[in-house]
């Protein structure tokens, strides 16, 4: 039933019915109009912030993988970090304290890398941006720390050649291939005074004699290059005289026949010529003699190959026995 409204009309004395006027009616309309759109705002604003868009949900998501992505990239970092510490550690506890090098400055390894802020554009992004920023300093650093550290790697590198270098330059293994002390020598006369064979007076014996068979191979103690050979039957008789650098030469006396040549250049173990009697000498056995900036020293401390420290004390011993040489 439709919805009427009555006023009483005081000139009919009558309720009669009541009719809009043009006014009320465009009053009316305005109003709920005006309410429409007001419900129609509130709802859209409820809507906004409560129930994202599909393009927000989209946004949404990205952000939240963003964070996981940081979230990774920083443990991945922490991992790395302790690496690349770990590794500095060892360099300098151990790489360097071998080389004799000196430690990386603790000032150089732990300091920043300085300048313009060159990620502060990304602090306008808020919480993601300030992560986003953390991180790429700290990668920054890191990056710094490996250049630093693949540096020192490079020169502990030509540290370790040099010395790789020397090590196997120094004499030290047995002039003979097989040692008198494992096979058959009944005979060893080393560094120092002794009683020389022929002349039966004490003189000064600068090498050890090594009793071997004749033929006995006789090798190069160390990387060096041959710088005299002699072949006349003097005292030493036939006899190599090696040059080592770093202030070392090593002699080796009495030998049968010699097989390189003047000029070569040897490494250790390499075959040079095989044991005999020439020169002045009273049986088969090769001397050996070590020099240091000119000075004969004792062989026998540059005899360390292939032998326990049991046999090592033996040979020491039987070299300093106060007994008659050889030659």
């Amino acid at each position: 039933m439709k919805h009427l409204k009555y006023v009483y009309n005081e000139h009919t004395l009558k309720y009669e019915e009541h009719k809009l006027t043009r006014k009320e009616k465009l009053r009316k309309s305005l109003y709920f109009m005006s309410a429409v759109v007001v419900t129609a705002v509130l709802m859209f604003i409820a809507a906004y912030q409560y129930f994202p868009t599909p393009k927000e949900r989209v946004m949404q998501k990205d952000k939240e993988q963003l964070e996981f992505y940081l979230s990774t990239l920083n443990d991945e970092y922490e991992i790395l970090s302790k690496k690349i510490e770990d590794l500095h550690v060892k360099d300098g506890e151990i790489n360097r304290m071998i080389l004799g090098a000196k430690p990386i400055d603790d000032g150089i390894w732990n300091g920043g890398t300085g300048g313009h802020d060159k990620y502060a554009f990304l602090e306008n992004f808020k919480e993601t941006g300030i992560m986003l920023k953390a991180n790429l300093v700290r990668v920054d650093l890191l990056k710094m720390k490996v250049d630093i550290q693949r540096k020192s790697l490079d020169s502990l590198y030509k540290v370790a050649v040099i010395k790789e270098k020397k090590l196997a330059s120094i004499p030290s293994i047995k002039p003979v291939k097989e040692t008198a002390l494992k096979k058959d020598v009944k005979f060893l006369s080393g560094f120092g005074t002794r009683i020389h064979p022929i002349h039966k007076m004490r003189r000064f014996h600068k090498g050890i004699d090594f009793t071997a068979p004749q033929g006995t191979d006789i090798q190069a103690t160390g990387d060096g290059r041959i710088v005299s050979i002699n072949k006349t039957g003097s005292g030493y008789g036939k006899h190599v005289l090696i040059d080592h650098g770093y202030g070392y030469k090593t002699l080796y006396a009495h030998m049968h026949a010699i097989t390189a040549k003047e000029g070569d250049i040897v490494k250790k173990g390499h075959k040079i010529g095989i044991v005999g009697s020439t020169g002045s000498s009273t049986g088969a056995h090769l001397h050996y003699e070590v020099w240091l900036n000119g000075v004969a020293i004792n062989p026998i401390d540059y005899c360390l190959d292939g032998l326990t420290a049991k046999e090592y004390q033996d040979l020491v011993k039987r070299a300093s026995t106060d007994n008659q040489s050889l030659d």
